[in-house]
């Protein structure tokens, strides 16, 4: 039964068949929308009031208002729909009780499974920072999210020590370990985990989205045998930064300046299975840097693909995965908010639906620079998401009769 204050639009005219997030429809059309869900199971017998459909655009709608309360959210989505769409009574706005249930009965992973099959490389051949030579450039990364302070929050993500080094952190924490294309700061592919998961035993979830023709930028902080060797199984080419214990035999010294070497698993004791790579090493031309000594390692072995020279001047563009995480967390989120979700599926929810709203906008900058000539950098996602708010409350995206 319908909750008091509830009013069904009247006649043949669904919510579903009008819902919609302005500009990111096109990002995510209906059609796309239903595909997922049918594949997922959550294809329903019985119309709903809120049916799963508009739950998805709504996951977006919370990443999009996340300052704004579950009612108001879904006043956002609908506003304006009663006299745009020939309802003969108005929609009464559901309460969060009602919300909160069809957000639970929709669960995670339709809106996980949305954002991966959409989240592809953006950038063209010739945009500016995004490729070396033919090889696209990728970023890998990882962060933190604060947490909603609830026990099955803290049972399943946990909950890390205080940064003073006394007790225990005020929230609960998720760990996520992402990939990005760097010059379009898209983020393709994304690995969930409790706090005390590592960032080199997430990011071993993401090898699955590496291709021939990318090239992919990480930190030592990600630097493993294993993982550098995995990675190196998926085709795509790696540019990692060593760490500064790691030892690095001069086996060939190229015309570029860079050399030949070998490593090892830790495992093997006796170096006989060693992985032929690549080194190269430069200083930057900072005095508040000065000494510090930069070793890449790469899988790239001829220098006429890509020199050192080269080589050492896109290993910055994985900084861009760093304004990425900025626009993500602190421009989309809002600066230090926690998430509001109260339980581990609901968390996994808003994260996708962050990450679905992130990909569209960036999407929508691309084409716009991409129409104008433009460097994606040159465009302000402060002002892009401002856009596409305002987008969302101006009527729905699409017709129900495809119009």
């Amino acid at each position: 039964m319908p909750r008091a204050g509830w009013v069904k639009p009247q006649g043949d005219q669904h919510l579903s068949d009008h819902i919609s997030i302005g500009v990111l429809t096109r990002t995510y059309p209906p059609e796309l929308v239903d595909r997922v869900l049918a594949e997922c199971g959550r294809v329903e017998r019985r119309r709903r009031l809120l049916p799963a459909r508009v739950m998805v655009y709504y996951a977006m709608a919370l990443a999009l208002f996340s300052q704004s309360s579950y009612e108001e959210v879904m006043r956002s989505l609908v506003e304006g729909l009663d006299w745009s769409s020939g309802w003969r009574r108005p929609w009464s706005v559901p309460t969060q009780v009602a919300i909160t249930k069809a957000r639970a009965r929709l669960g995670s992973e339709p809106v996980r499974a949305l954002y991966e099959r959409a989240a592809r490389p953006l950038a063209a051949p010739g945009s500016p920072g995004a490729f070396c030579g033919a090889l696209r450039l990728m970023a890998i990364d990882g962060t933190t999210l604060d947490l909603p302070d609830t026990p099955a929050n803290e049972a399943e993500f946990g909950r890390p020590a205080s940064s003073r080094g006394e007790g225990r952190a005020a929230f609960p924490q998720l760990r996520a370990v992402a990939l990005a294309e760097c010059g379009s700061h898209a983020i393709m592919a994304c690995a969930l985990g409790p706090i005390n998961d590592g960032e080199v035993s997430l990011a071993w979830r993401l090898w699955g989205s590496l291709e021939r023709g990318m090239l992919l930028l990480a930190d030592r902080g990600f630097w493993s045998f294993k993982a550098f060797t995995a990675a190196r199984e998926t085709g795509a080419e790696l540019l990692w930064r060593a760490r500064s214990n790691l030892i690095l035999p001069v086996d060939e010294v190229l015309a570029d300046g860079s050399y030949r070497s070998r490593i090892y698993d830790s495992e093997d004791r006796k170096r006989t299975e060693p992985a032929e790579v690549r080194v190269v090493e430069y200083e930057l031309d900072d005095p508040a840097l000065a000494g510090e000594r930069y070793r890449l390692v790469t899988s790239i072995a001829d220098p006429d693909v890509a020199s050192a020279k080269q080589l050492a001047a896109a290993y910055p563009e994985r900084w861009e995965f760093e304004t990425a995480l900025d626009e993500l967390k602190t421009h989309q989120r809002g600066p230090r908010l926690v998430l509001r979700s109260k339980s581990p599926e609901g968390v996994r929810q808003e994260v996708w639906g962050h990450l679905l709203v992130h990909y569209a906008i960036r999407a929508l900058m691309h084409e716009v620079a991409l129409g104008a000539e433009l460097d994606p950098d040159r465009l302000s996602f402060t002002r892009s998401l401002r856009v596409v708010r305002r987008t969302t409350r101006s009527g729905p995206g699409f017709s129900p009769h495809g119009a």
